[in-house]
């Protein structure tokens, strides 16, 4: 039986998260001492492994729970266990498609300030001297009539 402290060693955790998964039910075989000290066995390693895995996938505590719940009910969820992992895919791809589009704006900023920098375009990226001149931010052209309205 292993202690908080050697959970964490093991899995390569925080004690802190070790806590926080147990406290949520997805180590369903962790033991309590006679101290009501948490103890964790082999399987309760492998629950704390296996949560990790899917937080590092990006999955929700929720969905997470989830999992686990279908997990102790048996192999007659794993279609539902695979949908599981379908859908969390799929909100894994857009939310790559959505960083995708920030690096893409972040580039766009990162030329315009090469630009001010090499004095090929005045510094237009800051709000404190937008009232001086035209600037045209996120596919929006401000100008003083238009903050005004």
């Amino acid at each position: 039986m292993h202690t908080v402290k050697e959970a964490s060693q093991i899995t390569g955790l925080t004690e802190h998260a070790v806590r926080f998964y147990t406290d949520k039910g997805l180590v369903p075989s962790v033991q309590r001492n006679q101290n009501n000290i948490r103890m964790f066995d082999e399987e309760s390693i492998n629950w704390l492994l296996g949560v990790k895995c899917l937080k590092q996938s990006g999955m929700p505590i929720e969905v997470i729970k989830m999992y686990v719940d279908l997990c102790l009910e048996g192999d007659s969820t794993i279609p539902q266990r695979c949908t599981l992992m379908m859908e969390h895919k799929e909100e894994a791809l857009v939310k790559l498609e959505e960083a995708k589009q920030h690096v893409a704006h972040l580039e766009q900023k990162i030329d315009l300030y090469q630009a001010i920098l090499e004095h090929r375009s005045p510094d237009t990226t800051n709000p404190g001297s937008w009232d001086k001149i035209q600037h045209m931010h996120c596919d929006v052209f401000y100008t003083p009539s238009v903050r005004k309205a």
